[in-house]
């Protein structure tokens, strides 16, 4: 029997309402759907060990350097950092840039290194359905010719992520040893001496996934889908922020009257007082790899201000003097890292903290001091403070932007820093460089931190690690969460319409 006109327009309007919810349910929430930036994270890897052996063996005798930053990981890998880029949740798709490089030189002949690669600003891309590679700046030279050349984002292997879906990950995302195929362009960089399809080490990464900006906000200069892009309008934002304190107004001092005498002598200027500044040194690298390496098997940890920048601990903030006239600094800085490692049950042979580093410079030497505690490898307990580590030549501290600073300022180790190293090293080894900045001018900001993103989750391998929900997590068996309230709410529906079909007969009855 037809239902009467009325019955039936209520019946079409309850499903139609519905029907919507049905559409808001089913799909993905609006902050997971829409497409956000890579902000932060960690790209390692080892390229191919038997190649790092080969350039640091007999017969290449060779050597290999770290740039940008880039900072050594598990005494045999490389750790690169600053991960910008692009995510859609929705497809899978990622693109994520590292900052930093490494270059390989050996076979030295008349001055010149037959063997020359470099290899940087590391790009991870995952495209819909699965496939990946590894992209890199490429500089090499050509073991028949000499000739060099240089690729931009060459493909120099292929990933595979066989079984690992991307799709609707949140917060951190990580992936533990992918596996690496060298490709044609990667055969070429390194001039042949490996052919395409050879395994290379696997790679493993972190970056973090902040939430998507609302679509009606304003696109930000970085927001781009090309790692390239975003580092260039980075660079160049930094560029203007750091150089705009130093700017001083053309119309800022009065000129004098005509019948004012000029001063014979210009006043000495004051010394200036700052309450912020950053120290990064990164100690020595062989003593960090030595650390966490096989022998150790230790770790490292940082408190009290200082922060790990990966190839170097950084101290903030600082506090002191400078006088420009004579060149004076004094300098505190603030926070204390502490390395462990030889560990014998619930000892360690290894317990060796560094806190609260200072620079001094007076009469043309600059010298590293720092408190000194635990234990050295030799079984000597000590607590010292202000044990004067290393010296450096000031001569390379600038002036600019309101601060005063020093960039990879060569190291030398003391007798006494010797001695607080348990005589690792004896006096006069060269340390890892160090570099500081203080800012004269408050308003000043001090050198960006690399950025390592937050600390991944061990996971499998492979495997793809999110740290919040994502949007297809959900029923207890493995339905996906916006399927079960889609089911819920079509069962709503159609137990709403029947009840009023059933309703309206009783009342006819």
């Amino acid at each position: 029997m037809p239902l009467p006109h009325r019955l039936r327009r209520l019946t079409a309007g309850l499903v139609a309402a519905l029907a919507a919810l049905l559409t808001v349910a089913l799909l993905p929430g609006q902050a997971v759907a829409a497409e956000g930036r890579v902000s932060g994270g960690r790209l390692d890897w080892g390229i191919k060990q038997s190649f790092l052996t080969y350039v640091t063996g007999p017969i290449a005798q060779g050597s290999w350097a770290l740039t940008g930053g880039a900072a050594t990981v598990a005494g045999s890998g490389f750790r690169f950092h600053s991960a910008t880029g692009t995510y859609d949740p929705a497809s899978g798709a990622l693109s994520a840039a590292f900052t930093g490089g490494v270059r390989f030189t050996g076979h030295q002949e008349s001055g010149a290194n037959a063997l020359d690669l470099s290899i940087g600003r590391l790009t991870f891309r995952a495209a819909p359905g699965g496939s990946a590679g590894l992209y890199a700046d490429v500089s090499s030279k050509s073991r028949e010719t000499g000739q060099v050349s240089n690729a931009s984002q060459a493909k120099i292997a292929d990933l595979s992520l066989a079984g690992v879906d991307l799709r609707g990950a949140a917060g951190t995302l990580t992936l533990n040893n992918v596996p690496a195929t060298l490709t044609d362009a990667g055969a070429k960089a390194f001039s042949g001496f490996y052919t395409a399809g050879t395994a290379l080490d696997p790679v493993n990464l972190s970056v973090n996934l902040p939430a998507a900006q609302p679509t009606s906000a304003a696109p930000s200069a970085t927001a781009t889908a090309t790692p390239g892009a975003t580092a260039t309008a980075t660079a160049s934002a930094s560029a203007s922020a750091t150089a705009s304190p130093s700017a001083a107004p053309s119309s800022a001092a009065p000129a004098a009257p005509a019948d004012t005498p000029a001063p014979t002598t210009a006043p000495a200027a004051a010394a200036t007082e700052f309450g912020n500044g950053a120290l990064d040194w990164g100690v020595r690298r062989t003593f960090r790899d030595y650390v966490t390496g096989a022998i150790a098997q230790g770790r490292w940890e940082t408190t009290g201000g200082a922060a790990d920048g990966g190839a170097f601990f950084r101290w903030t903030p600082a506090k002191g003097s400078y006088d420009p006239a004579s060149g004076a600094l004094s300098a505190a800085f603030t926070g204390s890292v502490r390395f462990t490692g030889l560990k014998s049950g619930d000892a360690y042979a290894l317990d060796l903290t560094l806190a609260n580093p200072g620079i001094t410079v007076a009469d043309g030497k600059g010298v590293l001091r720092a408190d000194v505690s635990g234990r050295t490898p030799d079984g000597a307990a000590q607590q010292l403070t202000g044990v004067e580590l290393a010296t450096f030549d000031p001569a390379g501290l600038t002036s600019e932007g309101g601060l005063l600073k020093a960039v990879e300022l060569p190291l030398t180790l003391t007798e006494p820093g010797g001695k607080a190293f348990g005589g690792l090293y004896p006096a006069g080894t060269v340390m890892d460089p160090l570099s500081f900045a203080v800012a004269l001018d408050p308003a000043a900001a001090l050198p960006p931190l690399p950025d390592l993103g937050s600390a991944p989750a061990v996971a499998p391998s492979p495997s793809v690690t999110p740290v919040a929900a994502t949007v297809d997590g959900g029923g207890s068996d493995g339905v996906p969460t916006a399927a079960v309230v889609a089911g819920g709410l079509l069962a709503a529906a159609l137990a709403a319409a029947g009840g009023v079909v059933l309703f309206r007969r009783r009342r006819r009855a």
